[in-house]
């Protein structure tokens, strides 16, 4: 017989992440909740998907107090920490687009509670009773938060791109940093597209958002490939083709992107060493 646990590890892991964008954090809420598991009277649980997930929202909700009092110190912009994802994410594309960093940028305007009752309705189908369970609230209250996430989200999230056309616009934007050509870098980038750079207080990067095309391509070229031989490479990561920059071999910068109309409207890059761990060997295995 199979433990309920093993069977949906990858859907706790999935979940926590969603909720904290932090791949350690979303580590320590499975084992949080494998501790707690093991002390259940299992042959009580009626539904250990559902129980499973209930006792790993709790433990995200923790750790989100937690992790907003820690980024209140936190140096410049933070952002969603880079997974190393399997081709199977890209094939779903809801699953895809969730955990996308556009998307978590998005998810991080919501409150706690919030961005816990729309990940597990929108993107997980957990009725509406088993989230109140889970965030302990009643089950009209949920119905009302999800509402109001609901509309929050959709006001914000990017529009869907079709996978050939980001392909196609990842194909140019490499070619252009590979070759240092600023005019093909201008042609995949919005007039006024928006730079994240998260250092970490570790990695030279901006403090605040960088606006404006010409703007974002000074950064870029003051900043990238100064301090050795840079190398690039496109990898899957958190669902999405990103752009991977080597520094002598070590994996320095990964990029990923925001795309409407063909061009890069947001670019994210993750420099903090604490955050690419596993976005450079280890492959993450998420699920619904």
């Amino acid at each position: 017989m199979s433990d309920p646990f093993v069977e949906h590890r990858n859907l706790l892991f999935t979940v926590a992440y969603e909720m904290l964008s932090s791949a350690a954090d979303a580590e320590d809420v499975v084992q949080e909740t494998w501790l707690r598991w093991a002390e259940v009277d299992q042959a009580e649980v009626r539904d250990p998907r559902a129980y499973l997930v209930r006792i790993a929202t709790r433990q995200a909700l923790n750790r989100m107090r937690t992790l907003e009092r820690r980024r209140e110190s936190y140096v410049g912009p933070w952002l969603p920490e880079p997974l190393l994802t399997t081709p199977d994410v890209a094939d779903d594309v809801e699953l895809a687009d969730s955990v996308s960093t556009a998307m978590l940028m998005v998810l991080e305007t919501l409150n706690p509670t919030e961005r816990a009752v729309f990940v597990l309705r929108e993107v997980f189908g957990f009725d509406y009773a088993e989230i109140a369970a889970a965030v302990d609230k009643s089950e009209p209250a949920v119905r009302q938060i999800a509402s109001r996430a609901g509309k929050h989200v959709q006001a914000r999230r990017p529009r869907a791109t079709p996978p050939e056309d980001t392909d196609d616009v990842l194909t140019r934007f490499l070619a252009a940093a590979a070759g240092g050509d600023l005019q093909g870098l201008m042609d995949v980038m919005a007039p006024d597209v928006v730079l994240f750079s998260d250092g970490g207080g570790l990695k030279r990067a901006a403090l605040r958002p960088i606006v404006g095309r010409d703007k974002v391509l000074r950064w870029l070229n003051g900043v990238m490939g100064r301090d050795g031989e840079m190398t690039v490479d496109v990898a899957q990561v958190n669902g999405q083709p990103a752009i991977r920059f080597f520094l002598d071999g070590v994996l320095d910068v990964v990029a990923t992107a925001r795309f409407e109309g063909g061009v890069a409207t947001e670019l994210y890059l993750v420099r903090n060493p604490h955050k690419l761990t596993r976005a450079d060997k280890d492959v993450v295995h998420l699920s619904r």
